[in-house]
């Protein structure tokens, strides 16, 4: 089992889990924590077996819910074997929803991909397997995006959907929409050093030399792009690369950081400080 928590920092805290674990039959396999001095606020991450002898699930979720309640805790138990519900939205450039449905296909994101829902037709996904997912067509315009939203939050939640992937989704979501799902969608964007806007980012990359692309992945909220950041990385940059040479290694980091973000949130290893994350990697 995987206990997550956090709650305002102070001593004992450490002790308290794990002696209620303990005391439960339990056997902890591995805990990470971080006290945060700017904030005042602890976190933690329990990876937990039952002995034979152990207390049930429930009676081990209501002693932790006893101690929440003294030290003012937040906190979530599940099965480490049990699958998160995941649907991917994409617009034209499919290379992010490709690899994720290929990592989850051989087993390295262990997800239940829910739908694919993208405002282009399914033509313009040619080149990536979808054949047994269900898959909905949602065009946007300005006039109906919020039909479009309200559509795509009633899949969500018909279909019980744990997270939301913008796979290179190439629509900005509403203040509302982005509420709803507050801390249960990924966003994928890429990031210079500096940054680029608008249109041709790669191009305009390009044409001021940079050494150094980047892509971010975050938590999507109502300040675009700007959400808490989960995974960041960057390639090489040299004046010998083309327009082009930038796109297509801008699309490997973007793969990777995607995958590496969405793969540490099905693990139950980032959880929200403010405006950051904590991510407790493997």
């Amino acid at each position: 089992m995987i206990l997550v928590l956090s709650c305002p920092d102070r001593p004992g805290i450490v002790s308290a889990v794990s002696s209620l674990l303990f005391g439960a039959g339990c056997n902890i396999l591995d805990a990470q924590q971080f006290g945060d001095t700017e904030t005042g606020h602890f976190f933690m991450r329990v990876v937990f077996d039952r002995s034979e002898q152990a207390k049930s699930e429930a009676e081990i979720a209501a002693s932790i819910g006893e101690l929440a309640k003294h030290l003012a805790m937040t906190f979530t138990l599940r099965r480490s074997f049990a699958k998160k519900r995941v649907m991917l939205l994409v617009s034209r450039f499919d290379h992010c929803l490709a690899d994720l449905l290929n990592r989850w296909r051989i087993g390295e994101l262990p997800m239940e991909v829910t739908a694919i829902v993208s405002n282009h037709g399914r033509e313009h996904l040619a080149s990536t397997n979808l054949a047994e997912l269900p898959f909905y067509h949602l065009p946007v315009t300005k006039q109906t995006r919020m039909e479009q939203e309200a559509r795509i939050w009633e899949l969500v939640q018909e279909t019980e959907t744990d997270l939301v992937v913008l796979a290179r989704y190439m629509q900005i979501l509403s203040d509302g929409f982005a509420a709803k799902l507050s801390g249960r969608c990924i966003n994928i964007h890429h990031s210079f050093l500096p940054g680029f806007k608008g249109a041709k980012p790669y191009h305009q990359a390009h044409e001021r030399g940079v050494k150094l692309i980047g892509a971010t992945a975050h938590y999507v909220t109502s300040d675009l792009d700007e959400g808490p950041i989960i995974e960041q990385d960057v390639e090489r940059i040299s004046h010998r690369d083309t327009p082009d040479d930038l796109v297509r290694k801008g699309r490997d980091v973007e793969r990777r950081v995607l995958a590496r973000a969405v793969h540490h949130h099905l693990a139950d290893r980032v959880m929200l400080n403010g405006k950051k994350t904590v991510v407790f990697t493997g």
